[in-house]
Formats: C-alpha cells, structure tokens, sequence
C-alpha cells in the first residue's frame, strides 16, 4: 500500500497534521498500535456515562495554538472548577489543612465533550484507508527516496515518514536500515516522555457531595496515595467524578490494591460519603507498551524535550521525528503536539 506521506501514531500530532495535509491535497496514511486514537489523549467514559480524561486534559491562556485550533473545529471549552475549599496534607501525622482557593486565579479550562472530541474532530477527515489501526510498526527500511515500513499485518510504502511517537520508544520499539545517527539515538535515550510515570485515576459519583459541602474536590498531599485531586465534573453538571494522580510507585501494586488505599484516602479527606461511588477508572501510563518502555535510567521531566536535533529531517530530508516532546516550545503537552504537527506541515509544503 503506497502513500506519498505515512504517519506512524494517531494521537494529536499525527491526526492533526494528516488533516492538514489532506486538505492540501497530499496523499497521507496513518498506522496506530492501538484498538483506538488519541495516544495520550484518552477520554473514557465511566459508569453513568461520565467522562474521565485518562490523559491530557488541561489548558490554559497560554496555549495559544490549542485554543486557535479549537476554535477553528468549533469545540468549545468550559473552566475548571475551583471554587471553594482547597485540602492540603502535609504529613501522615497531620490532619489536612483547609484552604480557601482565591477567585482570582488564572483559570485552567477542559474541552467540552472530553479531550477525545478533538482527536474525533480531526479523525472525520480521514477514512479507513487512511487511519489504520491495531497496526504496530516493527521496521523502516529506506531506498533513495522511498521507504519501506513492515507493520503488524501489512507493508506499506511512502515517500515520506513522520513518526510522532515519544522519542524513546520511537529508537527502541522500531529497527532501522540503515540505522539512525547515532547523534540523535543518543539523545532520544534520554529524552522524558511526558506522562510516561503517571498514574492517572478518576472515581465518579452520583452527585458532587463535595461542591455540596464547599469543597472545591482540589487536594495537593504529600502523604499518598494520592498526589493531586481535582474536581471532574461535565460542564452540564450533570456527571460527576473526581480525578488526579497516584503517586507513581504504586504501579508495583494490582488495581485492587490502588483502589483500596484510594478510597481510604477519600474517606479521611471528605467523609464516608466518598466510598459511595459509581465506578473506579485507571491508567498506568507506564505500563502502557505503546507510551513507555522500561529504563533503568532516570530522566528528569522534560529533559531533552525540543532538542535540536528532533528539528533535523533524516534520510534525504524523508523522515521527520515530530511529537510532543520535540516541540521548541510546551513540550510534552498538547500545545506542543500542535506545534510540532505545524512545523512538520510547513517544513512538507517546502520541499
């Protein structure tokens, strides 16, 4: 199956600039690994049909291109909620401190519908020729000017590749003939995939007992197992949950056993009314096979992230390494997915 552009990952990156680059007119093909799109945007929808965001979720004024493209698809956006009282766990031996969150503050905002409403939006464009999934990328071969890249079930061929997964899985998921420079192998090893530690949950409810009480469901603990706690409900107020971060030890514990601690947790911090919950969701990102692979080595958050050499274009200026953590700017989040699908689009266009 030949195209003259492949995209190898449908999250953000990779779908956006497959619809930009067929509203050009450029032939473009798109293989995920996963059952579904989005990588590191997951949206799921929880007993009751609440939607928990797995993923990314968050945005704020500063995340100029997100807000310009979510206006050019029509996909409103609503604030955080962070009203109220905000609880802080210093220590095991404390009760948590209440604080009253300011009503100046700079607002974050969500994506009606979910995080996975854009990824919907730019999936549309394509059709089942072009957006392939359950489609794992083993090796990418290259000829002057063409390459050939051998998936799960198929070979394709392309006169272009862009490959949008976080670098390091990207040099240590996928052979190479010839090999990449050795320059850029070296910096992907050490480049942190964002994300690439974190436990994400989220427990809906039948209703927001906590906003009842004036509790903004904000909660900042140094005491464990949760990390960080916000407020998650729809923007019709009709679904509620409350959703945060583990801390990312506990991926050496079962599910069963994250859920107990976070459900006791809960009930130190809000009352009995917490263990009255619909459903109990869960992502471990780092032992997501198409986010993460296991290293010994510690890289720090954002290290490496826009590196130089991720602006460089490889094998006779065909093969381009785009995603979030290559972005010059908001690596690692959806801005910077969103940058870097626009550079490798404008970089296409001019060649």
């Amino acid at each position: 199956m030949k195209s003259k552009v492949l995209i190898i990952g449908a999250g953000l990156t990779g779908l956006l600039l497959a619809y930009r680059l067929k509203k050009n007119g450029i032939a473009v093909k798109v293989v995920e690994a996963r059952n579904r799109i989005g990588g590191r945007i997951h949206t799921l929808h929880s007993k009751n049909e609440t939607p928990i965001e797995m993923g990314a979720t968050w945005l704020s004024a500063q995340h100029r291109e997100l807000f310009a493209l979510l206006e050019e698809l029509g996909l409103p956006v609503f604030e955080q909620f962070m009203e109220g009282i905000a609880l802080f766990e210093p220590l095991s031996t404390a009760p948590p401190q209440q604080i009253q969150l300011p009503t100046n503050q700079q607002p974050s905002y969500r994506i009606q519908g979910g995080t996975v409403s854009l990824i919907d939006k730019l999936a549309e464009s394509l059709d089942k020729e072009e957006l392939i999934l359950n489609e794992k990328v083993t090796h990418i071969e290259y000829l002057k000017d063409q390459f050939e890249i051998s998936a799960t079930t198929q070979t394709y061929q392309a006169h272009k590749v862009i490959s949008t997964l976080p670098p390091f899985l990207l040099v240590n998921s996928i052979k190479f003939t010839p090999e990449l420079p050795k320059d850029i192998i070296s910096v992907a090893n050490k480049t942190h995939t964002w994300m690439g530690e974190s436990i994400k949950f989220g427990i809906s409810y039948e209703r927001a007992f906590w906003k009842e009480n004036n509790f903004s469901g904000t909660v900042f603990s140094n005491v464990g197992p949760i990390t960080e706690l916000y407020d998650h409900s729809n923007v019709e107020n009709t679904r509620f949950a409350l959703k945060g971060f583990l801390q990312s030890g506990m991926y050496m514990q079962t599910k069963e056993q994250r859920r107990t601690k976070v459900l006791s947790q809960l009930q130190k911090l809000f009352g009995t009314q917490a263990l009255e919950y619909l459903a109990y969701e869960e992502v471990v990102w780092k032992q997501e096979p198409n986010t993460s692979i296991h290293s010994e080595k510690f890289i720090f958050p954002h290290q490496n992230n826009g590196h130089d050499y991720y602006q460089n274009v490889f094998f006779d200026n065909n093969f381009f390494i785009a995603g979030s953590e290559t972005a010059i700017r908001h690596g690692g989040y959806m801005e910077g997915a969103i940058h870097s699908a626009q550079y490798i689009y404008q970089h296409l266009l001019e060649i």
